[in-house]
Parts: C-alpha cells; structure tokens; sequence
C-alpha cells in the first residue's frame, strides 16, 4: 500500500479541479439515489430518514460529490463518511464539496480495511478501489463488515478484456522503474509508449484513453504498482468468500447473453455472464451493487405507486420515435445501443415525467389496469436492462 498511496499523493485521481463545480456535477453509477433507491430498496426508501454512507478510497471526490449534491438538492437529510488513504486526494475532494458549500460530510484519511470502525452504514460507496489492494476480498469483508442490515453496496473493479494491453505494461513498466519517483516514471513511460509499434495489443485498443486526458490517468492506467481485474467469474467468487450477494449489475443489458447468442439449455446465470462478457470484449469496468448475502431483497415490481426516474427531461421526442417505429439510439457506458420498443409503448414513453406514479402514467395515457399491466412491462424491461430507469422517491411530495 505504500506505493499506491505514494501514487495518489503524487497523482490524485481522478484529476479534478475545484473550479469546475460552478459549471457541472459530474455524474455516474453507480451511487446516484435513483438508482440505489431501486437497486437496493425497491425504490421506496423512507428518504425523510438520514441515510448513513461510507465513500469508502473517495478519491478526488466523484462519489461524495454527486451524492451529497442530489441529497441536498432534494432536502433529504445525509451523514457521509470520506476516507481515503491520500492527503493529497482529500484535499481535492474538500475543495469541491466547499465549493458547493456541501455539509453532512465527514472526513477521514485512512485504509477502508477499518471501515467498520465508522459505521455502521446504510449504503457504502467503493468505485475504482479493492482492485487496487494487495488482497481484494479482505476489502470487500472489511466493507461488509461495516454494512448495517438492510444496507448495500454499490461498487466498481476493473475489467480485464476491455483493457487488453494494459497489464502487460504496467508489468513491463514495474521491472523497468522499480526504485524510481513518480514523476520520472511518467516521463519514461510516455516515452516508451510513444514508441510502441502499431501491432501493439495496447495501440489497438479502442476502449482506453485515460492516458490521453491527465498525468494522473496515465499514471493511473499504465503505472499503477497493484492492479488485479476482476472478470464475471471473479466478482461472484469474491462476494461468495466476503459475504455479499451482487444483486445487480447496473446496466444488465450488457450482460445478458441472450441478446447476443441463443443461451445454451441448463446454462447457469453465472457461466452465462461471463460468456456474454468475453463476447462483448469491450467491457473496462464492472459497476453493480451488492446486498449482504443473508438478506432477501427483491427487487421492484409493478406497484402502482412506484414512480418510474429517468433522466430526459422531456420524453415527448422518443414517443414520437416509438410511434414510428424508429430505433432510439443511446450511449451506455460507452457501447452505442440501438434500442427499440413496441409502438403500443409510445403513449406510456410520452408519459413519464420522473414525477408521476405508475397509476398515474396509466391514467394520462388511457390505459385500463389490464391493458397497461401488459405493456408497461415492455417498456420498463428495456429501460431498467440499459440502466436508463428507475424507481424512486426521492425528492417527491410525501
């Protein structure tokens, strides 16, 4: 751990500068309530109550940022706990969070591996983290450890096929530079890769291109001292031995071999996953959100309550696509998706305003309960399968 944290004391990561608050909220999953709200409480968590979170290696930032932003931006009451190992990332961190004049945060430098220490916690935020411990599952039962029951996690690792050509060369760059300070390893490194011939797996790879944005996301990709990808296999195995259950991945879709392939009778949901996951070849990051695993937590169903969250403002324009029966065309997680819904769904489409009940979106589409019992399903399928809807109600009336 002494060379990762000599790593972000040199290189906070991701590079974020305090400024750039007044212009933009950086977003992203998983940890937007929206999508914790639906994923882990069948989005219809009592938000009057003050949520409890670790930001377990907050980083610069991202994470605590944008969930005390939306809990504040919504009146809904927080207490957020920051630690990390890196001063140098605090600091970043609480400069945004001043910025924005955010409270309710609590800072800490530290490992996560005493998380426990600091809770218990509702919901813990771990993005871009037990990747990079020395051994990846002690983090991930020290987080459970820190959980409270009916709490979850949301988490991100890193991918291995999505990053062909990497860890080849951080391995290279570890026997070339042991020894040598952060800043003339950079220095080297660019150098080299300059160099590195067009066959190169690294060259050819689409998917990366943190060493082009900032010092830190070369440093970040292509010279951290400890880095272990974790593909589908990897991730059920480690939440198996550290107590968790993933209960989600946060854009299914990506995941679900049947639209790629026909699945093979008596294939398991697991062995399906990961083949899905070498098909696709792209993927750089795994993003979900795990439950204790002695917990049953359904997710939601078609309560006529729920209240349906996605993030167009105005949905009158892909209704009218719908109603053609034209493709909407999206970006998730960086893969363009083309994605097309029953025509019967267009009304439903035109009436989700992030505001209304299921009962209610019914009702100004002029469905009767059977009728929208049978088409709502069609729509949300897809919606939730891209991570582009949710349910909750957070920030609503009571």
């Amino acid at each position: 751990m002494v060379s990762v944290k000599e790593q972000y004391e040199a290189y906070p990561y991701p590079d974020r500068d305090p400024a750039d608050e007044a212009k933009r909220l950086v977003m992203g999953s998983p940890s937007h309530p929206f999508e914790m709200d639906h994923w882990l409480w069948r989005g219809q968590r009592d938000w009057s109550q003050p949520l409890r979170v670790l930001v377990a290696g907050g980083g610069t930032g991202d994470a605590l940022i944008q969930l005390a932003q939306v809990m504040t931006s919504a009146g809904a009451p927080y207490e957020i706990t920051y630690i990390d190992l890196s001063k140098a990332s605090r600091a970043i961190a609480e400069a945004r969070a001043e910025a924005r004049g955010l409270t309710g945060i609590t800072f800490v430098t530290g490992s996560l591996l005493d998380a426990a220490d600091h809770g218990p916690f509702d919901y813990i935020d771990c993005c871009g983290v037990l990747h990079h411990l020395p051994d990846p599952t002690a983090g991930f039962a020290a987080l459970r450890a820190a959980v409270a029951p009916g709490g979850g996690m949301g988490f991100m690792v890193y991918a291995p096929y999505g990053r062909s050509g990497v860890y080849p060369l951080q391995q290279a760059f570890a026997a070339l530079f042991e020894g040598l300070d952060p800043q003339v390893r950079l220095h080297r490194a660019k150098e080299i890769v300059k160099g590195l011939p067009e066959g190169h797996p690294f060259r050819a790879n689409l998917n990366v291109n943190d060493h082009r944005v900032s010092d830190a996301g070369f440093y970040d990709l292509l010279l951290h001292g400890q880095d272990t990808p974790f593909d589908v296999a990897k991730v059920f195995e480690t939440c198996a031995a550290s107590g968790w259950r993933l209960q989600s991945f946060c854009v299914p879709a990506q995941y679900d071999l049947s639209r790629i392939v026909s699945r093979p009778a008596g294939m398991d949901d697991v062995t399906a996953m990961a083949t899905a996951e070498k098909l696709r070849g792209t993927m750089k990051k795994h993003f979900g959100y795990l439950v204790p695993d002695d917990e049953d937590r359904p997710l939601p169903g078609g309560e006529s309550h729920l209240v349906p969250r996605i993030a167009i403002r105005d949905m009158r324009p892909l209704a009218k696509m719908v109603a053609q029966g034209r493709v909407l065309p999206l970006t998730i997680v960086e893969q363009k998706v083309q994605l097309k819904l029953p025509r019967e769904t267009a009304p439903l489409v035109a009436a989700i305003d992030s505001r209304r009940s299921l009962g209610e979106i019914a009702r100004v589409a002029g469905m009767d309960p059977l009728r929208f019992n049978m088409v709502w399903p069609k729509l949300a399928r897809e919606f939730i399968a891209h991570g582009i809807l949710h349910y909750s109600s957070l920030g609503l009336p009571r």
